[in-house]
C-alpha cells in the first residue's frame, strides 16, 4: 500500500489486551488511558477487550472503561461473551487429563487451576494472593482432570518465565495451544485457540476483516493477535519476541503507550492528519 493509502487507513475495530496494556500490574487503569479509550467509543468504533483474564476478571475493566454493549474475548480466546447483559457466546473446551499428567511429571510442585467460566477457578493447590479472582475451590488432581475445561493454568512462584518456557518445550504439548506469561505462568487452551482466532470471529460478525483491526498488547499471548491484525502494536515494555511480532512499538506503560497509539487515530484533528509509519498494511 502506498503512503497516501496508508495515511487514509483508519481502524474500524480496536482490540485491547488488559494487563500491561490497559492496567498496570496492580490493576490500576490510568486516567489518560481511560480517556483515550472513550474517545474511540465516542467515534463509534467497537472496542473489544481481548485478554487472558477470565470473564469474571475482565468485567470490572469493561465497566471501568464504560464500554457500550458488545463482545469481549477472554481466557486467551477460549471464551467469548457479549455484555451487557451477559451472554455467553462461545466456549471452547478440551480434556485436560493428559496435559495435567505431563505437567506434574515434569514439574511436580506446580499449582494447577481450571477456569469455571463466569465464577472462578478449581485449583489443586493455593495460588499466590491476587493471581486468581472469583470463587476458588481446592480439588484433587483427579477431580480437576475428570471433566473438560476451557483452559488450564500452571503456576509456580518459585520458578521463572524462562524455566516455564523450557517446561513447555519439554512437555511436547500437542492438541492444545499454550503461552507463557511474564512470570512462571503457563496458560494451556484448546488446540488452535488463541486471541486471534476468537477475535477473527468477532470481527467477521461485524462484517469486517483483520485489515480493519488495530490491536494493542504486551504479552506472549498477544503475538498471534498482533500478527493477525491490520496494525499490531506492542507496548514498549513487551519482551523481544512480542515487539518483533508487531508492526509498531509504542511507549512503555508508564509513558501511557496505549494512549499514545489510540490518540494517533482518535486524538483530534492533529492526530487524524498524522501519517503513521509503514506497517504490514504497506506490504
Amino acid at each position: 500500500m502506498k503512503n497516501s493509502e496508508l495515511a487514509a487507513w483508519r481502524p474500524r475495530v480496536v482490540a485491547l489486551d488488559i494487563d500491561g496494556t490497559l492496567v498496570d500490574h496492580e490493576g490500576v487503569l490510568p486516567t489518560e488511558v481511560r480517556r483515550s479509550v472513550r474517545r474511540v467509543t465516542a467515534a463509534g468504533i467497537p472496542v473489544v477487550l481481548t485478554t487472558g483474564r477470565s470473564w469474571h476478571a475482565t468485567r470490572p475493566v469493561f465497566e471501568q472503561l464504560g464500554l457500550p454493549a458488545g463482545p469481549a474475548v477472554s481466557s486467551n480466546g477460549a471464551v467469548t461473551v457479549a455484555f451487557p447483559p451477559f451472554e455467553l457466546r462461545n466456549v471452547i473446551t478440551f480434556n485436560p487429563a493428559d496435559v495435567i499428567e505431563r505437567v506434574l511429571r515434569e514439574h511436580p510442585t506446580a499449582a494447577i487451576a481450571a477456569e469455571v467460566v463466569g465464577e472462578g477457578y478449581r485449583v489443586t493447590r493455593q495460588f499466590p494472593d491476587g493471581d486468581l479472582t472469583g470463587t476458588i475451590e481446592t480439588v484433587t488432581v483427579d477431580d480437576l482432570a475428570g471433566s473438560d475445561v476451557s483452559r488450564i493454568i500452571v503456576r509456580d512462584p518459585e520458578s521463572s518465565d524462562t524455566e516455564f518456557i523450557e517446561l513447555a518445550g519439554r512437555l511436547g504439548l500437542h492438541g492444545v495451544s499454550y503461552s507463557v506469561g511474564w512470570s512462571a505462568w503457563l496458560d494451556i487452551a484448546p488446540a488452535g485457540v488463541n486471541k486471534a482466532t476468537a477475535l477473527a470471529e468477532v470481527v467477521a460478525d461485524l462484517g469486517l476483516t483483520a485489515a480493519d483491526v488495530l490491536a494493542i498488547g504486551d504479552g506472549r499471548n498477544d503475538i498471534e493477535m498482533l500478527t493477525w491484525a491490520g496494525r499490531g502494536v506492542a507496548v514498549g515494555d513487551a519482551c523481544t519476541e512480542v515487539r518483533a511480532a508487531a508492526d509498531h512499538v509504542t511507549g512503555c506503560f508508564a509513558e501511557r503507550g496505549t494512549a499514545q497509539e489510540l490518540d494517533r487515530w482518535f486524538g483530534g484533528r492533529r492526530a487524524r492528519r498524522r501519517v503513521p509509519e509503514p506497517s504490514r498494511l504497506a506490504s
